[in-house]
């Protein structure tokens, strides 16, 4: 039986999805995130940007915004949920920054974000004289853990993830399926063997790991 590694625990439904695979799963969470004691702006903001679940939960019922602009659709789910009017929402920091740069270049924004951010967006928005404040409002730490067991098949959901894996561990001989393309970036620093899913959702990198395993 092939036994695959979860670098974060998932939901029940989330497990669901290897029921009838034949795959043997353990999980941990490779990474914990803890919520910063930022100051948070007392007036309504116009325009804020959320790359993740993490900066939502961070500061849901301790500010007033108005328009969201979101990388994925899980954290745009979440703020519409909350009663929040998604204005533009891309699968990468990238591409949103992109939608930001073409059609908002005059708006100023409010960018929640995690201490190991990536730079895709302040440096596009920076590179356009776009104006923009970036609050980090939550932390990023590695659970450092060393696994004795071999695995076949390892899931990767952030670059921290991948960094606090191979801190311990190595990653010779095993297939690292990665959320997105800067997770595989990180990856590919350990191995070759990736492979990155159709759309950056946890649904869809396990989709790709029983595909793989059951050819």
């Amino acid at each position: 039986m092939k036994s695959i590694l979860s670098t974060k625990k998932l939901s029940n439904s989330q497990k669901q999805l290897f029921l009838n695979s034949g795959l043997s799963l353990v999980e941990y969470d490779a990474i914990f995130i803890s919520p910063t004691n930022a100051q948070l702006p007392s007036k309504e903001i116009e325009n804020v940007i959320f790359t993740s679940k993490n900066s939502v939960n961070a500061v849901l019922g301790k500010i007033r915004f108005k328009n969201c602009f979101c990388v994925g659709e899980k954290t745009a789910e979440l703020l519409s949920d909350n009663g929040f009017h998604i204005q533009e929402i891309a699968d990468y920091g990238k591409d949103l920054a992109n939608i930001i740069a073409k059609k908002y270049a005059s708006e100023t924004f409010t960018f929640f974000c995690g201490n190991k951010r990536m730079d895709e967006i302040p440096g596009r928005l920076q590179q356009e004289n776009i104006k923009f404040q970036e609050i980090q409002v939550y932390n990023t730490s590695l659970n450092l853990q060393a696994f004795s067991q071999n695995f076949d098949g390892i899931l990767f959901f952030s670059p921290s993830a991948v960094q606090s894996f191979t801190e311990k561990n190595t990653l010779s001989g095993i297939t690292a399926f990665c959320i997105g393309n800067t997770t595989a970036l990180e990856a590919q620093k350990h191995t070759n063997n990736i492979i990155i899913a159709t759309k950056p959702s946890i649904e869809n990198v396990i989709v790709q790991v029983v595909k793989y395993f059951k050819k």
